[in-house]
């Protein structure tokens, strides 16, 4: 499956038991498929790079780039396009002397060619296409190719052709299969309140190619964010193609804020759709930083790492369950303490598993590489993942990589004030006191107009459909952020009212005033939020506690 390991035993087993050189000429671009050929067929030098030494033959070209042929006479051009038609060795003739000249300039020999049948060109021929050729020298000091000689060039030929051909192919595959997963991996993570994160991406070796791994980062109301990674089993195109579709699934189920083992519960049913062959393990986990808690299910996957912030390391005791696409399987939630500081190391099994390392033994190293990470790295979540990786180098690795590591900084709670308030038709003047004072307190006075009046707006909005207490919290980080919940799960439209009417502004009044807004669903109903950027030079927040 690889194009130059094809080539170097090529060379290795002609020289020097059948030639004395051999130089191996590629179509570039190489064909695949049944694509349509070129209207010319340009050849090029390959260099063919030796791993124990020099390479097999030098040339003017590097590694995997190929050197540009001079054009040949046309007289020449004729002659090769001749003798590659006929689709099988052929004898140097004196005749061809311009066009052996040509070859061999291009490979870097400068050297007039021995009379007599001193050189074998053999057409690669794949299954349907021309791959290029190949030419076999022998020198002066032993005896010219015979008859039966064009019958070893032919079967060398044509065992490299559909090898060649093989590996374009593969390498082709590869290729789409390696784009299409990168391309269905978030191209960057969310800057989400109390938490900072890093991924890393690594390819398997050459004899792999391409798996589904894949991680998240998906926002969630109230400054959560699910953490997510998974792992489809097997390697082709296939498995990124289904990698693709649970992702997606996931990202869905997400924004319905549905609890952690609901997540997975779905995401199995959804996967045994898509066929029973296609099964993959995922962990899901739900951290709250405003709480200090971490919500964790898991569907087969490895556990997840804690590096807390004094350099110890502990893998989370979480309920193993069974990879998705089992079907009928009930995944269960665990919820765990998570240490401000501490960082959430989760990864696919391709870092701890490997045909050298079985997985007990490749956690605990993990557990070893990672044991005072906080010491050394300090807060750099680049170099905590290099430190996972360790050593690895792409001999070392039989599937793909994919770690995401999130350092949960959590939020003092001297910057969170929250509240319940009743629906009643007084509330929404109770709310503007409530954040006002809270404001005031914060060195935020300059907001509290503005905030006042589109936490009012929301806050009335929510009273008009709620039945139980309506929700309300106000978040100090790098903007003001405030919260209004409640159990009616109809998220709200903005519209446009008329002249007499009488209701209809108050979403139009949070457009207009606030930075940024949104309105989400939530299993218990949904969640209108709004945030305003912090005037320059405000005070930091104090307190003792949470405002409640």
């Amino acid at each position: 499956m690889d194009l130059d390991e094809t080539l170097r035993e090529l060379v290795g087993t002609a020289v020097p038991v059948f030639a004395d050189r051999a130089h191996v000429y590629l179509a570039d671009p190489l064909p695949v498929g049944d694509e349509p050929p070129d209207a010319a067929c340009v050849l090029r030098p390959r260099r063919i790079p030796d791993r124990s030494g020099p390479d097999t033959y030098a040339g003017p070209a590097g590694p995997g780039r190929p050197a540009t042929v001079s054009a040949v006479p046309a007289t020449a051009a004729a002659q090769l396009a001749d003798l590659l038609g006929a689709g099988r060795p052929r004898f140097t003739e004196p005749a061809m002397a311009d066009l052996v000249a040509q070859l061999l300039a291009g490979a870097g020999v400068r050297e007039d060619l021995p009379p007599g049948r001193r050189a074998i060109v053999a057409p690669l021929l794949g299954r349907t296409r021309l791959m290029g050729c190949v030419m076999f020298l022998r020198d002066m000091r032993r005896a010219a190719f015979t008859d039966d000689d064009l019958v070893v060039a032919s079967q060398l030929a044509t065992h490299t052709a559909l090898a060649v051909d093989k590996a374009v192919l593969y390498g082709r595959e590869a290729s789409v299969a390696d784009v299409l997963q990168r391309a269905m991996l978030p191209p960057s993570l969310p800057e989400a309140t109390g938490v900072r994160l890093a991924s890393r991406y690594l390819p398997a070796s050459r004899t792999v190619q391409v798996g589904g791994d894949w991680y998240d980062a998906i926002p969630l109301p109230g400054n959560r964010i699910a953490l997510v990674i998974g792992d489809v089993m097997g390697h082709s195109v296939t498995s990124a193609a289904i990698m693709g579709q649970l992702r997606t699934i996931v990202q869905t189920l997400a924004g319905l804020d549905l609890p952690p083992e609901e997540v997975l519960h779905h995401l199995d049913e959804q996967a045994e759709r898509l066929g029973s062959e296609h099964m993959a393990t995922c962990l899901y986990a739900v951290y709250d930083p405003v709480r200090g808690r971490l919500v964790v299910a898991n569907a087969g996957h490895p556990p997840p790492v804690l590096v807390h912030p004094d350099g110890s390391t502990a893998m989370l005791e979480v309920p193993a369950g069974v990879p998705i696409g089992v079907g009928g399987s009930v995944f269960e939630s665990t919820e765990l303490p998570a240490p401000a500081g501490a960082t959430l190391l989760l990864y696919t099994d391709g870092l701890v598993e490997s045909r050298s390392c079985d997985l007990q033994a490749g956690m605990e190293g993990l557990l070893k590489r990672l044991y005072g990470a906080h010491g050394e790295t300090g807060r750099d979540l680049e170099a905590l993942c290099d430190r996972a990786l360790g050593t690895l180098g792409d001999d070392d690795r039989d599937d793909d990589i994919a770690l995401l590591a999130a350092t949960l900084e959590g939020l003092h709670p001297s910057a969170v004030a929250y509240w319940y308030l009743a629906p009643t038709p007084q509330t929404a003047g109770r709310a503007r006191r409530l954040v006002r004072r809270v404001l005031a307190r914060w060195g935020l006075a300059e907001l509290a107009e503005t905030t006042e009046l589109l936490v009012s707006e929301v806050v009335a909005n929510a009273v008009r459909f709620a039945t139980q207490p309506v929700s309300l919290r106000v978040l100090r980080t790098d903007v003001l952020r405030c919260e209004v919940g409640d159990d009616c799960p109809q998220v709200p439209r903005m519209r446009h009212a008329g002249l007499g009417d009488e209701n209809g502004r108050g979403l139009w009044l949070v457009d207009q005033l606030a930075d940024r807004w949104g309105a989400t669903r939530v299993s218990t109903g949904k969640v209108v939020w709004f945030e305003q950027e912090l005037p320059s030079g405000a005070g930091q927040a104090h307190g003792d506690g949470p405002a409640c």
